[in-house]
This record gives structure tokens, sequence and C-alpha cells, in this order.
């Protein structure tokens, strides 16, 4: 079997036995990608070996590749080659025994209170795009803690007790249930009757997603982000922010103001709880910072 051929199939079990999601599969893909691309997409399967693969991440690393990218890659082969021995396309995996490298610790980066809010009000001080959608979107991030992919792909179907809370579709397809607090079921609101308008002058009777750009088109991952780019550039707070930062500037709060550790893992989706206590090192750290600029009898 040649490597493409390999590929082609594993792909497709991930996708209809597997049921992994669609940005998982994309991940996979593009990471074998790079491999066909060191190996040659017509070897034979039977030819690749441990050093081969150790070259192909050896190439990754003079390329320069965060840790994270590298482990990725290296999960990618070990998942590929443990499925082509499992329906015996070869006897031996060749990727058994390769080791992921170390990743270097890095705390989450979150928003203080004042950036948080600066930004949430920004849409309404500075209209740079449409006001209430774009406030919407960032109050509800804050307020929920969503991945922006979920909110990217919130409908208006989810919601539940009004426009309290929602069931969102997190990673792995596991469902949870998000709240939102009344400035940002406000702000929806205000969105909601905004978005009715622009449907009905784009003559769209059914728009199933609750975020839209304003042709009435689904909003889409990367229109979020340009959203968020727009807002936080030049033009906006002038301090770059990654659309991940809402997620952790709700984590960071929530644990900073005495909330249970296992409830907010619960609230962001984590299946391993360790991924959550990476936020309450950041509160602590943040805890001893303030204490040191401010006690008469810390060493300054």
């Amino acid at each position: 079997m040649l490597l493409k051929e390999l590929t082609s199939e594993f792909l497709l079990y991930l996708t209809a036995v597997r049921n992994l999601s669609e940005n998982t599969v994309i991940a996979y893909s593009n990471n074998l990608e790079l491999l066909k691309n060191f190996l040659g997409q017509d070897k034979d399967i039977k030819e690749i070996n441990k050093e081969n693969l150790l070259t192909s991440i050896g190439q990754l690393s003079r390329q320069h590749k965060a840790a994270a990218s590298v482990n990725q890659y290296i999960s990618s082969l070990r998942t590929l080659f443990s499925y082509a021995r499992k329906f015996g396309y070869l006897e031996k995996n060749p990727a058994i025994e390769l080791k992921t490298v170390k990743n270097p610790k890095v705390m989450p980066n979150f928003m203080t209170k004042v950036e948080v809010n600066s930004l949430c009000q920004m849409p309404a001080n500075n209209e740079l795009l449409w006001k209430t959608r774009d406030q919407a979107i960032f109050t509800m991030l804050y307020s929920s803690g969503c991945r922006i992919s979920e909110i990217t792909n919130l409908k208006l179907s989810d919601f539940v007790n009004g426009h309290h809370s929602a069931i969102v579709h997190g990673k792995g397809k596991k469902d949870r249930i998000v709240y939102f607090e009344k400035e940002s079921q406000k702000a929806l609101e205000e969105y909601l009757e905004d978005r009715r308008k622009i449907l009905e002058k784009e003559n769209i009777s059914e728009q199933p997603f609750l975020f839209i750009n304003q042709k009435g088109k689904h909003l889409s991952v990367g229109g979020m982000r340009y959203i968020i780019t727009r807002y936080s550039g030049p033009e906006g707070i002038n301090h770059h922010i990654n659309p991940h930062a809402f997620r952790h500037t709700f984590a960071t709060t929530l644990l900073s103001n005495g909330a249970d550790v296992r409830l907010v893992q619960e609230m962001l989706g984590h299946s391993n709880i360790s991924t959550t206590q990476r936020y309450t090192h950041i509160t602590t750290e943040k805890l001893i910072e303030v204490y040191k600029k401010a006690h008469p009898h810390s060493d300054k």
C-alpha cells in the first residue's frame, strides 16, 4: 500500500467511523500532508521505518515549528501507523517508539478587568463594523467562556430559558450548557433586532446560525477573528487580543472570585481538570504580584 492510499483511507475512517470533528480531521490531514511531502506520497508504507519518521520530525524542528505543533505531528504519526498495524497493512508499527518533544509551559494570556470592559464597550464607542453584533459577540464570549468556534456555530435553536443560557457543541462533540449574564443578554437582544432587519433586506427567510455578516450569511470563524482584530488594533484599543483571551479571562475571573475549579472545568468543557488548573497558577501569581506591590513590608 502506498502512503497516499493509507492516509486517504485513514482520514475517511476518522470521519465515518470515529466520527471526529471536522477541525480534528483537518488537523490530521494537514500533518499527514507534511509526512507525504517529507517521504513522498508514492512511498510504500512497508519501506517506512523509524529513522524516516525521526528525520521528518527533525525537519519540522529545523523549520522552528512550535513544540506543540511538532507534538501534534508526532501524535498523528502514531495514530496513522497504529491504524495500519491494527488493520494488517503492517507487521510492525514504525512510530510506536516516537517520543514527544518537551513543550515549554506557557501561561494562558488573559485580559485585566479594565481591558476586557474596554473591549466589550468598544463597538458602542467606536463603531468600526456592526455595533450591536460586535458588542454581542464580545460580551457573550466573556460571559460564557466559549471557544470562538462554539460561539460562531451557535444557532438560535441552541438557546434555552430565553437568552439566559444555551447548549454549545464543544470539542469531541461534547455538549454543555453555558450562561450569559444580563449585559450580554441585553446586547444579544439588541443585535437580534438588527439581524432581523438584515435578513429581511437580503430576502433570507431562514438563517439558523446566530451570528451573520452584513449580507445575512453565516459569520465564519475567520470573520469573527477579523472583527476582534479590528477592534483590538490601532483603530480600537490598540492592544492586539487573541480570541482565546476571552476564554482565559472568563476562567481567571471566576477562579479569582472563589469559584470551585471543578465547576469552572465543567463550564469550560475541559475533559481533564489539569487543563483548568493552569488558571489557578495564574491567579496565585497575580496575587503574589499584587502583594509585593502593595504590602509595606514586601521586598519591592
